[in-house]
């Protein structure tokens, strides 16, 4: 894990690869929560049997499912430390690549894209590759950029 302590350690960081997260299973009880939190109910999602007969054999996890998850992997490849406030800004140029059945395990890469002032705190731009993991071979399920907006005490 990358720890950054200043607005200057992130500005010097601009252009590397921060990490990789851990491998996390997307099972269906996972699938489940997100579905009945969102109240998208879709059966390619929650009907097994139905999805079994469908385009991709099984069910598939959300989308936004996958997207939602982005700051957990973040967490485990960086750390800003000082911190008085961290904000999610947004995302641009959302993709959903590969569908992420249920029981796949996926990842995440991320990179640092740009640290740019923006009033009292500082712009952070991640690009965040999500990988699943599917029949032993790594493809790409989603990737995003993730704007971040972070405040230092004292700065």
């Amino acid at each position: 894990m990358m720890i950054f302590r200043s607005a200057d350690d992130l500005r010097a960081a601009v252009g590397t690869h921060l990490g990789t997260s851990e491998w996390l299973t997307i099972d269906q009880a996972r699938i489940d929560l997100f579905a009945e939190a969102t109240d998208d109910r879709q059966w390619i999602h929650v009907d097994a049997e139905r999805a079994a007969a469908g385009p991709f054999g099984t069910t598939i996890a959300h989308g936004y499912l996958t997207l939602a998850l982005l700051p957990r992997f973040a967490w485990e490849t960086y750390r800003v430390d000082g911190v008085l406030a961290a904000v999610n800004y947004g995302s641009d140029r959302v993709r959903f690549v590969h569908p992420v059945r249920a029981g796949s395990r996926i990842r995440c890469a991320t990179h640092l894209d740009s640290v740019t002032d923006a009033g009292d705190t500082l712009q952070v731009t991640t690009t965040q590759k999500v990988t699943v993991d599917v029949d032993g071979r790594e493809r790409l399920a989603c990737i995003a950029e993730v704007i971040s907006r972070i405040s230092f005490g004292g700065r």
